[in-house]
């Protein structure tokens, strides 16, 4: 079983390469959730992401004929460019299996930080079953990205400096993927200070932890499908499920559109970027997915922050609908002069702002006399989205609200 020994070694292995992360009082989330609210800034490590952490451990701990023979792992990304960047330390040869929808700027990084990359599988779970192919044909040594109690101790070095940082806390919240760094977070900081909870944070879409404790024992979901792709694992491991078990005191669940609503709030609240990932122990608190005291010290690790470009107006368009800051509909209009400029007219005196416009008149669901007519709008708040609908209506508009 991992120890509070393991992990205070590994601190000595990582400390060249990992860096001492921010921990940092948030006023705006304390005022939001009434609760003491104090973020991690995992995202501000070397690679974006905790990963590094086991990764350094891990590869120092080789033997010289495992170091010759080069390492091989599977990630979605975070945990790719740890071991990349680790490797590249310490003069190991690294080869990495993305899944081949893993995003771009993740496997860019990776193969920047030196690893050389083969895109494999629809998921994680894919990814890996090929790299453990490599693994058997080529002699080198699979580093997992979390099911091994050396990387478990690396993670855990992150709940160390939680406690060095926040010795005062009183519930510590944590992202689970396949439960690496919970499993080494929870027992840094519980062999420390025993009364602290723990709570563990998986995404709706891929979320096994739950049923793998309720039943004793690794339980594997047929697919996962979130936006948090940094913790989009089919199931936990054998090891991480042992630790957790005895540390971790709950398990709870965000859906993508709490996700969403997290990360957008922390772009505009803290100024700061996460991944999916790194957003879902502050949506975890937002929603009250978990009870907690009025004042009670929170600390909500934002495990990472490496998401695709692509995928982040997405994801903040998705946050702002859930803040009501944006507004899509369509209305059918009679096909004649003046009406478009009439609803242009009743937007303005709401006070929204016009993001986009799509007239049509040619759509096979418009009668051959209307046209349809798509707004985006930019609203205060979901009381202005509403006012903005019913001012439409009231002027007889059959208004559909798209997002």
């Amino acid at each position: 079983m991992l120890s509070l020994a393991d992990i205070r070694e590994a601190r000595e292995r990582v400390s060249g390469v990992a860096r001492h992360t921010p921990l940092e009082r948030s006023r705006s989330f304390s005022e939001m959730s009434g609760a003491d609210l104090h973020l991690k800034l995992e995202n501000f490590q070397r690679t974006g992401a905790f990963k590094i952490r086991g990764a350094m451990n891990r590869i120092r701990t080789l033997s010289e004929a495992e170091r010759e023979a080069g390492v091989v792992t599977a990630s979605a990304g975070n945990h790719a460019q740890g071991v990349a960047l680790a490797a590249n330390r310490a003069g190991v040869d690294a080869t990495v299996v993305m899944p081949k929808f893993a995003p771009v700027s993740k496997v860019k990084a990776t193969r920047g930080y030196g690893a050389s990359v083969r895109l494999e599988g629809v998921d994680y779970d894919e990814a890996q079953a090929y790299a453990h192919q490599l693994e058997r044909e080529e002699g080198r040594t699979y580093v997992h990205a979390f099911d091994d109690p050396v990387v478990m101790a690396g993670q855990g070095t992150l709940g160390l400096e939680i406690v060095d940082d926040c010795p005062d806390l009183d519930t510590v919240v944590v992202p689970i993927g396949g439960g690496g760094l919970i499993s080494g977070v929870a027992v840094a900081i519980k062999e420390q200070i025993p009364d602290v909870r723990v709570v563990g944070v998986q995404a709706e879409g891929a979320a096994s932890a739950a049923k793998s404790l309720e039943a004793g024992e690794v339980a594997e979901i047929d697919s996962v499908d979130t936006i948090a792709d940094g913790i989009a694992t089919r199931s936990i491991g054998e090891e991480t499920l042992a630790v957790m078990e005895e540390y971790v005191d709950e398990v709870v669940t965000v859906d993508d559109r709490e996700i969403a609503l997290a990360l957008t709030l922390l772009l505009e609240r803290a100024k700061t970027l996460v991944e999916g990932a790194g957003a879902v122990a502050l949506a975890a608190v937002l929603s009250d997915t978990f009870e907690y005291d009025d004042g009670e010290t929170i600390v909500a690790a934002l495990c990472g922050g490496n998401i695709d470009l692509n995928r982040l107006g997405t994801v903040v368009r998705r946050g702002l609908v859930q803040m009501g800051r944006y507004l899509k509909i369509t209305i059918d209009l009679k096909d004649r002069p003046g009406e478009l400029e009439r609803v242009s007219s009743i937007v303005a005196r709401t006070g929204a702002n016009v993001y986009a416009v799509h007239h049509d008149r040619t759509s096979r669901d418009v009668a051959v006399n209307a046209a349809e007519l798509e707004l985006e709008l930019e609203t205060d708040d979901a009381e202005h989205a509403a006012d903005i609908v019913d001012a439409l209506e009231a002027e007889g508009y059959d208004v559909e609200i798209l997002s």
